[in-house]
C-alpha cells in the first residue's frame, strides 16, 4: 500500500493532460509504459538489496557498502534533502488547494494544520504513519478505481457522454496518437518520472516491517501489475474521451483542479460536483505524499546519523523507537512552507518544486548502480544466489536499462526549453542544480576523507542479526 500510494498523486491527477497535450496519447502511453518498467527494474533491484540487507532508510548504507564511502554520504544527504524539501511543497500545495473552498483564508494556516497532523502521525509511533499512509492510500486507489470503471462505461456507451461523437478522435485527428514525436516524448518524461516517486518507499520501511523477507517481495511482484493498471488505462481512457486539442489539457497547472483530465472526464459524465470531488482526492494525495515524505526523511537522516554520516544525535530514539530529533530536524526544513506569509503561495510553490528537482532521479540512479555492484561482488565473492531471500529477475539487463532510462530523463528535463530557442537559463538552473551539488558533496567527501572506490573483493556482505 505505500509503494502503490506512493505512486498516485498529482503526478496522475492533474500533471497527465499535459502529457497527453504536448506528445499525444500515443507518446504519453509509451512513455509511462516505458517509465512503468523502469520502475518495475528498480522495485526489484531494490528488493533484492532490501531483502538481504533491510535497514531503515538504507540508501545511504548502499551507496557506502557497495560503491564508495562519499556516494553513499552524498545520496543519504540527497534523499533527506529530497523528502524534507518535499514535504514543505506538499504543505505549501495544500495552501492552494484549500483555496478552493476557503478562498479568503491565510493559507499558512492550513500548512501548519497538516504539518501538525503529519508531525503526530510520525512522532506516536512507527504504526500511526502505517496507519495514516494505509488509509491515504486507500482513499486514492478506490478513487482510481472508480474513475477505471466510470470510464470504460462511458466508452462503451453505458454511462453518459456530452460528447460522445469525439470519442477515438485523439487517435485519428492531426498527427495522432504520437504529437512532436521523440523530442515530445523525452520533453514529458519527467512529468512520468515525477508521477511515480514515491515507490522507492519499500526501501525505506522494510528495516521496520515484520517481515521483510516476505513483505517487500510480494509489494513488488504486485506493484508493477498496479502501476500499469492504474496509469496506463488510466491515461488510455482520458485519451478516448478527451481530444489532446483540448485547451484545457495545455494549461499544465498542477494547482487548477477545475482542468484536470479527471475532473473534465467525471464532468462529461454528468457529474456536476467533479471539481469539488477532484479536489478532496488531491488534498488527500497531498496529505499522503507529506506523511510519506515525513517519514522517509527521519528514518533517512536517523540512517545517516546511525553511520556516522550526520551528528550523532539524530541517532538517538525515543522509548517507543521513534528518531525523533532526526523528525525535529526534518519539521523545521519543511516550515519553509511558512514562506507564504511574506509571499504568494505559487511562488513558493515553484520555488520548493525546484528545489527538490532532479533527487528522485539521482536517487533512482544510485539505485541501478548499487544494485548492480551488489550482484556482481557478491557472485565474486563465491556466494550463490539461493543465498539472496529474494532475486532479481533479468540481471544485468534490468538495472542498465533503468540507467538508460534516468539518463533520458534527465536529458529530455531541459530539452523543451533548449528547443524553443529562447532559453530560459533561470528555470534550466533550477532543473538541474540538484546533479552539480550532488557531484560536489560527493567529490568534497572523497578528497576530505581520501575514500576509494570499494572493490568487489571488499564488499561487505554481513546482514543484521535476526534478518
Amino acid at each position: 500500500m505505500v509503494a502503490i500510494g506512493g505512486a498516485i498523486g498529482t503526478g496522475l491527477f492533474v500533471a497527465s493532460g499535459a502529457t497527453i497535450s504536448q506528445a499525444g496519447p500515443g507518446g504519453a502511453i509509451a512513455i509511462y509504459a516505458i517509465v512503468g518498467i523502469m520502475i518495475y527494474f528498480l522495485m526489484t533491484s531494490l528488493g533484492e538489496l532490501t531483502t538481504y540487507t533491510p535497514v531503515s532508510g538504507s540508501f545511504s548504507s548502499f551507496g557506502s557498502r557497495y560503491v564508495d564511502e562519499g556516494f553513499g554520504f552524498a545520496v543519504g544527504w540527497n534523499y533527506w534533502y529530497n523528502w524534507a524539501i518535499t514535504v514543505a511543497f506538499d504543505l505549501s500545495a495544500a495552501q492552494l488547494v484549500m483555496k478552493y473552498w476557503l478562498p479568503n483564508a491565510p493559507g499558512i494556516l492550513w500548512s501548519l494544520l497538516f504539518l501538525t497532523v503529519i508531525f503526530l502521525l510520525n512522532y506516536i509511533s512507527v504504526r500511526g504513519f502505517g496507519e495514516g499512509e494505509f488509509v491515504f492510500s486507500s482513499i486514492k486507489i478506490t478513487f482510481v478505481t472508480l474513475f477505471l470503471i466510470a470510464g470504460l462505461c462511458m466508452i462503451a456507451g453505458i454511462l453518459l457522454n456530452d460528447q460522445q461523437d469525439t470519442l477515438w478522435q485523439n487517435f485519428t485527428l492531426s498527427e495522432a496518437p504520437f504529437v512532436g514525436g521523440i523530442p515530445a516524448m523525452l520533453s514529458i518524461a519527467m512529468i512520468a518520472a515525477f508521477s511515480f516517486q514515491g515507490t522507492e518507499l519499500i526501501g525505506v520501511v522494510a528495516g521496520e516491517s515484520e517481515n521483510p523477507s516476505k513483505s517487500v517481495p510480494q509489494a513488488i511482484r504486485k506493484i508493477f501489475w498496479r502501476i500499469l493498471l492504474f496509469y496506463i488505462l488510466a491515461i488510455f481512457i482520458i485519451s478516448v474521451l478527451i481530444p489532446y486539442t483540448d485547451p484545457n489539457l495545455l494549461r499544465n497547472n498542477t494547482t487548477d483542479i477545475a482542468v484536470s483530465p479527471f475532473t473534465l472526464v467525471l464532468k462529461r459524465a454528468g457529474l456536476a460536483s467533479a471539481a469539488a470531488v477532484m479536489n478532496a482526492v488531491v488534498l488527500v494525495s497531498v496529505l499522503s505524499a507529506g506523511n510519506a515524505g515525513m517519514y522517509a526523511a527521519t528514518r533517512t537522516l536517523y540512517a545517516l546519523a546511525k553511520e556516522g554520516k550526520a551528528p550523532r544525535m539524530f541517532a538517538k530514539l525515543s522509548a517507543n523507537g521513534i528518531p525523533q530529533n532526526a523528525l525535529y530536524a526534518t519539521v523545521i526544513v519543511a516550515m519553509l512552507c511558512s514562506l507564504t506569509a511574506l509571499f504568494p503561495e505559487k511562488t513558493i510553490y515553484i520555488w520548493l518544486l525546484n528545489l527538490s528537482g532532479m533527487t528522485g532521479v539521482i536517487l533512482w540512479l544510485s539505485i541501478a548502480i548499487c544494485h548492480y555492484r551488489f550482484r556482481k561482488g557478491f557472485l565474486i565473492q563465491g556466494h550463490t544466489l539461493k543465498e539472496l531471500p529474494y532475486c532479481a529477475k533479468w540481471f544485468p539487463g534490468g538495472p542498465i536499462f533503468a540507467l538508460i532510462c534516468c539518463f533520458l530523463i534527465i536529458l529530455g528535463q531541459g530539452l523543451q526549453n533548449i528547443l524553443s530557442g529562447h532559453i530560459n537559463w533561470l528555470s534550466l538552473i533550477g532543473a538541474y542544480i540538484s546533479i552539480p551539488l550532488f557531484l560536489t558533496i560527493w567529490l568534497v567527501h572523497r578528497i576530505l576523507y581520501k575514500t576509494q572506490t570499494v572493490s568487489y573483493q571488499e564488499m561487505n556482505f554481513t546482514r543484521p542479526s535476526g534478518r
